[in-house]
């Protein structure tokens, strides 16, 4: 029986260090996270102040490396890609200390009433009045007792923002804490109160539920009659907009059957949406790339660059004073300068990388979609001189606005596939390609997905049918059958 062995062995292992650690961390953030991490750090960090100075912009260089006026770029300008924020101003931080304590002294009260009764700003702007609010103000109104009351609003308070009941009504029986114990036909009974307000449709639990529920809106009864038939009935064929079978089921003419289609459209799916503001999205670009004298320039959007500096003052009277008891101060020091660098470092990387795949991808800027070559993470992680992986970190969530459109950084990127002629061409390429042909096509006769497949074949792309039913559901395209049937 072999006996256990001790053995030393030396390896090495790359560890990184805390600094790095929070620079990558702070490299794959979205643009409103990390300004939102910087503000954060500007309100613990003593040593960190806001940059509130106006700052001339540099220009961009021409195709000789000479500056450019300004005017060039048209009425937005921005910061050279190379260019970092000057964070060694030796402003005296006291003195704007003490502007800014003034002033909250003398101005903190202009988004309240002022005392001489006037109403300010703030009290004159409109306010949205949510979807609860308004049903809530309904049932106010309506003589109820305090309990089929308390059953109505709980219902209405369990509506999501399309304005359904998404939540069981065995559920809320137990949410309403009611004594004694509400029962689910007392519940039921509050459902239909809630559904019985306006706008008509609210409290559904299906989208059938929702359409029957606007069909008094119909005034015609035998249109509402077949609309009715239709809801309950052939909700999909009306989604498929398939009048043929809808025509056979009501055994009415399709002329007749496409005008009660067309009047069921124009029932509210979401009746919630009429309330309160609208949730939208918007993206800020990271980088801006426009075409300077016949070169295209990627420069940094100063939209989305925190204006932050190191304190000067503070730093320089916590140098002199230093001491073994100011541990806390002294790491406060070391990551407000981590934090300062993070914020060059940051936003020359998203540059660097942002311009590499500019000189790559010139033709897209030039031609559109067609014209996108394949490209992959590795070619711009050597020509700028990072690993892939941090290549990757730029471009997550990282956005360039080209005069084609804003796009992620990542669309840039595909793989290569090879061609009859031997060459290559990018998924985005054929993407273009596709969706080329299918606006071309006849409406009376459109392209199968095969057939998409045979004549790109014919063009030397051997493209699979599956790719394609994949890339035209990527571009949000119908399928042939729905296409015929809208034509």
């Amino acid at each position: 029986m072999n006996a256990p062995v001790l053995r030393t062995e030396h390896r090495q292992q790359q560890a990184l260090s805390p600094r790095l650690q929070q620079a990558v961390r702070l490299l794959q953030l979205s643009s409103l996270d990390f300004a939102q991490e910087v503000q954060e750090a500007l309100g613990r960090n003593p040593f960190l102040e806001a940059d509130d100075s106006e700052t001339e912009t540099p220009a961009a260089p021409n195709a000789e490396g000479a500056p450019l006026a300004a005017d060039a770029l048209t009425n937005v300008t921005v910061p050279e890609a190379s260019e970092a924020p000057d964070y060694g101003s030796s402003d005296s931080g006291m003195e704007r200390d003490a502007e800014r304590d003034t002033w909250q002294a003398d101005g903190s009260s202009g988004n309240r009433k002022r005392e001489d009764g006037e109403l300010s700003l703030m009290d004159t702007m409109a306010v949205q009045t949510s979807l609860a609010e308004h049903l809530h103000g309904q049932l106010n109104l309506l003589p109820l007792s305090v309990r089929d009351l308390a059953l109505a609003k709980a219902i209405v308070e369990s509506l999501d923002d399309d304005g359904y009941l998404r939540v069981p009504l065995e559920e809320l029986v137990q949410v309403c804490e009611l004594d004694p114990e509400a029962t689910l036909e007392e519940m039921q009974i509050a459902l239909k109160r809630v559904q019985s307000l306006e706008p008509a449709g609210v409290a559904a639990r299906s989208v059938q539920e929702c359409l029957l529920l606007q069909l008094p809106a119909i005034e015609c009864t035998h249109q509402r009659a077949l609309a009715q038939a239709v809801i309950s009935e052939k909700l999909d064929a009306l989604a498929a907009k398939d009048v043929n079978t809808l025509s056979r089921f009501l055994s009415r003419p399709v002329e007749e059957v496409e005008a009660v289609c067309a009047r069921i459209r124009r029932l509210d799916p979401r009746p919630g949406w009429r309330y309160g503001a609208a949730n939208i999205q918007y993206l800020t670009p990271d980088v801006i790339v426009r075409k300077v004298r016949g070169q295209w320039i990627a420069t940094l959007n100063p939209a989305i660059v925190p204006k932050v500096r190191l304190n000067r003052v503070y730093a320089e009277l916590f140098q002199r004073h230093r001491n073994g008891m100011h541990a806390e101060l002294a790491a406060h020091l070391q990551e407000a300068r981590w934090t300062v660098r993070n914020v060059e470092q940051r936003f020359s990387t998203i540059v660097s990388v942002a311009q590499a795949i500019v000189n790559r991808q010139r033709h897209f800027l030039e031609y559109g979609a067609m014209a996108m070559k394949p490209l992959g993470l590795r070619e711009i992680a050597d020509e700028v001189g990072l690993h892939e992986s941090t290549v990757s970190r730029v471009t997550n969530n990282k956005y360039m606005a080209t005069p084609l459109g804003v796009f992620e950084l990542k669309y840039f990127f595909s793989r290569a596939m090879a061609t009859a002629g031997g060459g290559t061409c990018s998924a985005t390429a054929i993407r273009g390609l596709i969706k080329d042909m299918i606006e071309a096509e006849r409406p009376e006769a459109p392209l199968s997905d095969a057939e998409i497949a045979r004549q790109l074949a014919r063009q030397g792309l051997v493209v699979a049918r599956r790719t394609v039913t994949k890339y035209r559901q990527t571009l949000r395209i119908e399928a042939v059958e729905r296409r015929r049937k809208h034509a």
